[in-house]
């Protein structure tokens, strides 16, 4: 059995001076069967630590149904990392932030009437209590003092930046220790000092978030922990895409230098993120600061190890600079290699449109949540009053993006982040609104919000009541039907020799969703920055292979062409 502690100046192992040097892997972004490649990969950088959080969404999608299977195995993920002679990290929460859906908290949870999100409200603090004890089944037996790799387990995330219930955080920690953590507890904040003040605990050991001017951010974080090591627990080598933007990345030598003068004054380092991973499916956050800006499929972050698992030239920067301070592993990872490059001819006939299956109505629009729906899409249907020529259609709030029909023919799109909500329509017998969850809110005040259409329509001033409101399951839509250019369900078939990675190219499409063999790719947009859909090897086949595209738009060309590297979009000037 091995020890480790926080000492006067550094961390302890063994009761010996130890330097932590982790990097960010979220098993959550990664297909299963990429994980022990990752890991490998990022050993082989240099480091001696691997940091995940725990995303409480993906193990408890529906309340009470709890699941530590498959992608959601945190304890196989955690041998893996040990399995390479790795520490681990890890950060259950409950928020993570991480440009992940909500946050990381279940939208059962977030919804709950009269809940108090992030602070000592006794639903809440129920809930997290019983999300925790579930998470810590899994990490207690693998800390370091009993024979597993486990170093450091933090309380909750950033929460300086949020609240100072301090009531809260000192549950949170009582929580943690009855469940047998007895690692050191952390916590996060930007090194603010109104953060670090309101994020902790005096028993709790202050590490700092930030990815540059490393020694002034050092200096104001050891003003807040005057003893023990200084760690920056969030160094920020990248940063996340959204739809709309530009793709974001940072300079390796400027990176690497920062690096460098953290590593040079005896701190300890997490890299956050050594390695992205993918938003697979409709999992990607939004942020909202006055604009709503959804996040974008791919979780690249220009960090040092690809999307697709291969070293970039921030991983060689790097590399180089830890080799200054302990040994690094000999073998290097070598580029990626181009993935095949064809096209697939895509069919299909007739438009899609989900059918209305609701038999409830209401005067307002029903919301997601009261559908219970976690999908991306339900559709609205509603009967329209007589009137002469256009009409005023107003919208409390169109949560994300609507595409507004009238007798089943299209009038127009409505879109949140350009705070749209009203439009001229013609007269007719039936208004049906396509709406879609882009992506929820993951961080600040907007945790938790409704999806839809929200609150009071109406019409020409009017109230329009009497909705009904259809969920729509993507799984079961891409299973079956047909369709066409235009909003269209699209197929094809191609064959492969062995499975491998692939890169898909939506640069010809306009809006929707991608599937190959069944395995959400996630979305796809023509509002820049992303080009093209990450496709992990595991999800393809020797032999046959399928891919159903659901186009909400229109498909310029209706075929797929799958090309040799990634295009995440257009670099900042």
């Amino acid at each position: 059995m091995s020890t480790f502690s926080i000492g006067e100046t550094d961390f302890l192992l063994d009761d010996q001076p130890y330097q932590v040097i982790s990097g960010t892997l979220h098993y959550f972004r990664i297909h299963p069967e990429h994980w022990a490649d990752r890991i490998r990969t990022a050993k082989a950088m240099g480091l001696n630590t691997i940091e995940t959080y725990v995303a409480w969404n993906a193990h408890e999608p529906v309340k009470g149904e709890w699941d530590a299977t498959g992608w959601n195995d945190l304890g196989r993920f955690l041998d893996l990392i040990a399995d390479e002679g790795l520490h681990a990290i890890v950060r259950p929460g409950p928020y993570i932030c991480a440009e992940w859906h909500n946050g990381g908290l279940p939208v059962w949870l977030t919804s709950t009437p009269g809940i108090g999100i992030r602070r000592s409200e006794p639903q809440f603090v129920a809930a997290v209590s019983e999300y925790l004890r579930r998470v810590y089944e899994i990490v207690a037996p693998r800390q370091i003092d009993r024979g597993g790799n486990v170093v450091l387990v933090q309380i909750e995330n950033e929460y300086g930046a949020y609240g100072s219930d301090k009531e809260y955080l000192r549950e949170l920690v009582r929580v943690t220790k009855d469940a047998g953590i007895t690692v050191p507890l952390t916590t996060v904040d930007q090194p603010m000092p109104w953060m670090l003040e309101a994020g902790s605990l005096p028993e709790l050991h202050l590490t700092g978030s930030f990815g540059s001017r490393s020694e002034e951010r050092l200096a104001t974080l050891r003003e807040h922990q005057p003893t023990g090591p200084l760690m920056c627990s969030e160094f920020w080598d990248g940063w996340f895409d959204w739809w709309g933007s530009i793709h974001h990345t940072t300079d390796p030598a400027a990176s690497a230098h920062d690096l460098d003068v953290l590593l040079a004054a005896g701190a300890s380092v997490n890299i956050y993120m050594v390695h992205g991973g993918t938003n697979f499916g409709t999992t990607n956050g939004a942020n909202d600061k006055g604009r709503f800006d959804p996040i974008v499929t791919s979780y690249d972050y220009d960090a040092p190890i690809d999307e697709c698992g291969h070293p970039t030239a921030k991983f060689h920067a790097f590399r180089d600079v830890i080799a200054k301070y302990t040994a690094v592993p000999e073998l290097v990872p070598t580029p990626r290699p181009s993935a095949p490059a064809f096209e697939v001819a895509l069919t299909g006939e007739g438009e899609w449109m989900p059918a209305s299956t609701a038999s409830a109505v209401t005067d307002d629009p029903s919301t997601f949540e009261d559908l219970g729906h976690l999908g991306a899409l339900v559709r609205y249907d509603v009967e329209l009053p007589a009137f002469e020529g256009r009409a005023a259609l107003v919208f409390g709030e169109v949560r994300d993006l609507a595409w507004v029909h009238v007798d089943g023919a299209p009038v127009g799109r409505l879109s949140r982040t350009l705070h749209e909500r009203a439009l001229s329509i013609p007269s007719g017998a039936r208004l049906t609104v396509l709406v879609e969850d882009q992506g929820r809110v993951n961080y600040a005040d907007r945790l938790g919000e409704a999806k839809g259409l929200i609150g009071e329509v109406t019409l020409n001033g009017e109230p329009l009541t009497g909705w009904s409101a259809t969920a729509i399951d993507l799984a079961s839509a891409v299973g079956v039907g047909e369709g066409a250019t235009g909003r269209a369900l699209l197929r094809g078939s191609f064959s492969l020799d062995a499975p491998v990675d692939l890169f898909l190219d939506t640069s010809s499409w306009g809006k929707g969703f991608a599937f190959v063999n069944g395995f959400f790719l996630g979305r796809y947009w023509n509002n820049v920055p992303q080009n093209t859909l990450y496709v992990p090897a595991p999800a393809t086949r020797a032999g046959a292979n399928e891919i159903v595209v659901l186009e909400l738009e229109h498909a310029v060309a209706a075929v797929a062409r799958f090309v040799a590297a990634p295009s995440l979009g257009q670099l900042e000037e």
